[in-house]
């Protein structure tokens, strides 16, 4: 258990990202064949996540939220590939093994539904970066929904961060589900590709998706025709209580 190595990352990591956590291998039982951190790292022992916050006053933009919304996230997603391909070749730089995992693209299809590599929502919570709240969306304690996360996996076998405990939202809190316009909350849950439908915005998927012949090519089609999407709706976002603490700090 190299818990140097682990001091020293996260020493490397401060200013740069506002949280990170580590996740041990075997809270990662129960991910879906293919998706598991050994199927991308041989002798993976560990998953550092880390995350970037979007500036709340994003949410608070009267006119200009979604175009802000919009350039903020694609200018944190290359920043976390950077960021984690720097990690990885300074994690092998001392001996090891590691990985990047990419901020969103390239994704992998299961049919229409688009899947990370390694799902960074699953790992963030396995590394105790935030818990999983109502919309399905995992909520970190200080920076609610807003963090963007990245990953790297390593062999390098380093302690465990503690899991967040506690359920982030209120018990009977429904803000999300009644702003959201796209009716994406159907029976208690969300339902990912409904909102995904109605949020995501983009030039030529309509056009290169139009046809079966498009849609049995969907991977290729969206991991090389440019992912810089356009977002159409952040209702969930802006009533979101959790997105709305005011007295921040890095956290990392």
């Amino acid at each position: 258990m190299d818990e140097a190595l682990r001091s020293s990352i996260v020493g490397w990591l401060n200013g740069r990202v506002d949280a990170v956590g580590f996740a041990p291998i075997d809270r990662f039982d129960e991910a879906p064949q293919g998706h598991h951190p050994s199927s991308i790292c041989k002798d993976a022992e560990t998953v550092i996540v880390f995350g970037k916050t979007v500036p709340r006053g994003v949410l608070n933009s009267p006119d200009y939220g979604l175009y802000l919304l919009h350039r903020s996230y694609h200018t944190i997603y290359p920043y976390l590939d950077e960021l984690g391909l720097d990690l990885a070749n300074w994690i092998e730089a001392r001996g090891y093994l590691a990985v990047q995992i990419p901020s969103y693209a390239p994704l992998v299809y299961h049919g229409l539904e688009p899947w990370g590599i390694l799902s960074l929502k699953h790992a963030a919570v396995a590394a105790g970066v935030g818990s999983f709240g109502h919309s399905d969306v995992v909520y970190h304690p200080v920076y609610g929904s807003l963090l963007r996360l990245g990953a790297v996996v390593t062999n390098a076998k380093m302690p465990a961060s503690a899991l967040v405990q506690e359920h982030p939202c209120p018990s009977k809190c429904r803000a999300c589900q009644e702003a959201c316009p796209a009716g994406a909350f159907q029976n208690g849950s969300f339902q990912k590709l409904t909102c995904m439908a109605y949020t995501i915005r983009h030039g030529i998927y309509p056009l290169a998706l139009r046809d079966e012949v498009g849609r049995k090519n969907i991977e290729t089609i969206i991991n090389t025709a440019g992912y810089n999407y356009w977002l159409k709706c952040h209702e969930c976002l802006k009533v979101c209580p959790k997105n709305q603490i005011k007295n921040r700090r890095a956290n990392t």
